[in-house]
């Protein structure tokens, strides 16, 4: 019996046979449904929108602010079963973590949370922008985007970033059933991403697209700025779709 070790990752496949196995069709992706939702920054526009979609497709959903009984009051109103609590609370009882806290608060919440947060599916969806007179414009932090900050705060949580170009307005409507739109997703783990992907998924005319690594997240964010561009001049919800794909 040969000893040679066996570098092809599995225990009993061979390199040849390997290669003719059939690739993951990177449309199968996980059944998330299970999944608890928590939404940090639940009561802002943008976290309140994704909160609101996610709960109406089924999800169970926990919107988190710094203030337990603000958090309670706007889950009232979002109905779908959706629960209020703490930030900590809120981390601390869901599988998934979007983070939708606004950019002046980022470093500063999820270094707070950092316990919590240990060993969670992070996904950042803040968007680092700047305003004066000629409009939305994109900084960029020390650490390359918000996400690489969250990822750099959070060594212990599986940080990716997602949901960075959806409009606050349509996620609110009650009245609009689909959003048009794909969500670019980028993490360090194949498996982190598609557990975001599918959730994006979930939300009826949404789809989750692979964008890449963590290091690409700064282009994603800042791309809102121009959205925001788009949206003043023809007074639309803007959103965007991947084509070929």
């Amino acid at each position: 019996m040969s000893t040679k070790p066996n570098t092809t990752g599995s225990a009993d496949t061979a390199p040849e046979e390997l290669a003719k196995a059939p690739a993951k069709d990177p449309r199968d992706l996980p059944d998330v449904s299970g999944l608890i939702v928590g939404v940090l920054g639940g009561t802002g526009p943008q976290g309140k929108g994704l909160a609101y979609r996610l709960a109406k497709a089924g999800q169970k959903v926990i919107i988190g602010s710094r203030a337990a009984g603000r958090a309670r009051a706007a889950a009232g109103e979002l109905g779908h079963g959706v629960e209020g609590a703490d930030n900590a609370e809120c981390a601390q009882r869901s599988d998934i973590v979007i983070v939708a806290v606004p950019w002046d608060g980022h470093g500063k919440a999820l270094e707070a949370l950092r316990e919590e947060l240990t060993g969670k599916l992070v996904v950042d969806c803040v968007n680092p922008l700047g305003f004066d007179k000629k409009g939305a414009y994109a900084l960029e932090p020390a650490e390359g985007s918000a996400a690489q900050q969250a990822a750099a705060l959070l060594p212990e949580s599986r940080v990716t970033a997602a949901f960075h170009h959806l409009s606050a307005v349509l996620l609110q409507d009650p009245d609009i059933d689909e959003i048009d739109t794909d969500v670019m997703v980028l993490g360090e783990e194949r498996a982190d991403v598609e557990i975001v992907q599918a959730l994006a998924g979930r939300i009826p005319g949404m789809r989750g697209i692979y964008a890449g690594r963590l290091r690409g997240a700064h282009q994603v964010e800042s791309l809102v700025a121009n959205l925001i561009s788009v949206n003043r001049r023809y007074k639309a919800h803007a959103g965007l779709r991947v084509t070929d794909v």
